[in-house]
């Protein structure tokens, strides 16, 4: 396997890990930010439309990175011939990004998530 190979499924795979919810901390700085970048965009078209753009833009984030890293996972792992990224796969990275939210919303509905001071008993 070339270095090349080697060394554009690692970056590809870095970027997927910083754009996917895998990296708990990226929200604040990579995703939100790009999000509403594009919301911002979006808004000079049809001003009413940012709130959805800024949801939309957050997912697609998640779910692009999700596809970089299968892909940048493909090119450091598989030898030879790398197959296309197919309908499955991205119902797959789709479900995965889904089951997440799914998840975070729960952590909040049992208070597991909660503001700081909630931990503490002050309100």
């Amino acid at each position: 396997m070339s270095w090349q190979r080697k060394l554009g499924g690692g970056v590809l795979g870095f970027i997927g890990f910083m754009l996917s919810p895998l990296s708990w901390w990226n929200d604040l700085f990579v995703n939100v930010p790009l999000a509403v970048a594009a919301a911002w965009l979006v808004a000079l078209v049809y001003p009413p439309a940012f709130q959805p753009a800024v949801v939309a833009a957050y997912w697609l984030t998640n779910v692009l990175g999700f596809v970089l890293i299968h892909k940048g996972g493909q090119l450091l792992l598989v030898k030879g011939e790398i197959k296309p990224y197919r309908r499955h796969d991205l119902v797959r990275d789709l479900a995965v990004s889904l089951a997440y939210t799914l998840l975070i919303v729960v952590l909040l509905k049992l208070k597991v998530l909660q503001p700081v001071t909630d931990y503490f008993g002050h309100r």
